[in-house]
């Protein structure tokens, strides 16, 4: 795959919640070029083009749509966003919050860092496959990005 396509970056570190979001993606036809990375640090170095992606990666090429995990080792999610949100190649990707934390004090701080959405992974397995088949379906079909 070329790494310049990409549609959507999917940061998350739990495999059986990827899994499921990569599943219910390409099940309605909604990433046909979706990379999947395991913390923030991976993340960072994909959207930037630096680290294991500085020979194979273009920042101008940016992904249509980030779903990001809050919770993650090495970097987390927040600070992701922050890098995102603070650099001017980057701060109009849309980025959508994706994480199991209800926690006022996240909510308020991904919106205040620019966050374009932010949902919570509900529990019950068919409300979370609907949850991704409508993210995709707005944030890919729907939305017009600038």
């Amino acid at each position: 795959m070329n790494l310049n396509s990409v549609e959507v970056l999917l940061v998350e570190d739990n495999l059986t919640d990827a899994e499921l979001t990569i599943r219910e993606l390409k099940k309605h036809h909604l990433a046909n070029h979706l990379i999947h990375v395991k913390n923030g640090e991976e993340a960072l170095e994909f959207i930037f083009g630096t680290g294991r992606y500085a020979d194979t990666r273009n920042v101008s090429f940016a992904p249509k749509l980030v779903l990001l995990d809050i919770q993650m080792p090495k970097v987390n999610g927040i600070e992701v966003l922050q890098h995102i949100k603070a650099d001017e190649r980057t701060k109009k990707m849309p980025v959508v919050i994706l994480t199991s934390s209800k926690e006022d004090p996240d909510i308020q701080r991904c919106y205040q860092l620019g966050a374009n959405s932010y949902i919570v992974k509900p529990v019950n397995f068919e409300r979370f496959t609907e949850a991704i088949h409508q993210v995709g379906m707005y944030w890919l079909l729907l939305n017009q990005a600038p």
